[in-house]
């Protein structure tokens, strides 16, 4: 009887001791991450490219809590090999950090949450949080050197395509590398045209929309895989319309709220897209499920 009384005091002071640890470490992680955070923060305020950014912080904490009942129940068994990943985050974010690449500072945090959960509750429950920590790193920007590595060969895809679909049209055109020639003006696919922003964007709600819509993870690979070449094209679409607008009505609608405009509407067809390949994958595989229940009744 005196075993049980004290255990409950011994409980509770052990609780707060860990949530006074874990509040310590939160301010120390905070006081060194801050400033990098801020500036991540910023870059999805004011690049196009990455405004997803704030989304998917979000979209990681609804799976965790989506899984919390799963992750409750894997056990404990807290790993050394956590501080080996915990000094090697420290030695990318020093890298960073004198380094100037922004880059290798913020995934540095990534990591050292990694580093943390293993060696504080063991590689078990890491493995089970494998998919919303990957997740992560989608919401920090490229560096300069491979962005503009897959910025270039979409330019010149878009380019090709929106060309040989504006020939099919019957517009006279000649393409020299990214610059599209058409009676009435001239198109510059510069890389603010190379569908990178729709890609990037598509990419991440492929992630999210497989995971909450398709069980299976074959499929979800398939969705994300296919939102490349879905962006690639549609952004041959928009630029053909550019081309069309240009050519027919007026040099000067190709521009303005057209090309702002087209941006948006481009996303959109590519989301639709996504969803009617899920559905066509779906029901491909309506028949096998069939089949598959009439051999296993």
């Amino acid at each position: 009887m005196e075993t049980t009384v004290l255990a409950v005091p011994e409980k509770a002071s052990a609780a707060r001791a860990g949530l006074w640890q874990g509040l310590v470490l939160a301010v120390a992680i905070a006081l060194v991450y801050w400033r990098i955070v801020a500036a991540l923060c910023g870059d999805w305020v004011h690049d196009p490219n990455y405004s997803h950014g704030f989304f998917v912080p979000l979209f990681c904490a609804w799976v965790v809590w989506r899984e919390r009942e799963r992750l409750k129940s894997i056990p404990s068994r807290p790993s050394n090999g956590g501080l080996l990943v915990i000094l090697g985050a420290l030695g990318v974010l020093m890298l960073g950090v004198y380094g100037a690449e922004l880059f290798l500072s913020r995934t540095s945090l990534l990591f050292l949450i990694a580093g943390l959960v293993i060696y504080m509750r063991g590689w078990r429950l890491f493995r089970a949080l494998l998919f919303p920590w990957a997740v992560l790193f989608l919401m920090v920007p490229l560096p300069v050197i491979v962005f503009n590595q897959i910025a270039f060969p979409l330019q010149f895809q878009a380019s090709r395509l929106a060309s040989g679909l504006l020939g099919l049209a019957g517009v006279p055109v000649l393409r020299e590398g990214n610059i599209i020639q058409l009676p009435s003006l001239t198109l510059d696919v510069v890389e603010a045209c190379s569908g990178i922003r729709s890609l990037v964007s598509l990419i991440t709600l492929a992630v999210f929309y497989g995971y909450i819509f398709e069980p299976r993870k074959i499929l979800r690979a398939v969705l994300v895989i296919a939102a490349v070449p879905i962006a690639v094209v549609a952004n041959g679409v928009r630029i053909m319309g550019s081309g069309l607008l240009g050519q027919y009505w007026s040099p000067d609608k190709a521009e303005g709220f057209f090309h702002t405009f087209s941006g948006w509407l481009v996303f959109v067809v590519s989301l639709v897209m996504l969803f009617a390949l899920h559905a066509a994958l779906t029901r491909a595989r309506m028949p096998w499920r069939s089949e598959a229940r009439e051999a296993n009744p």
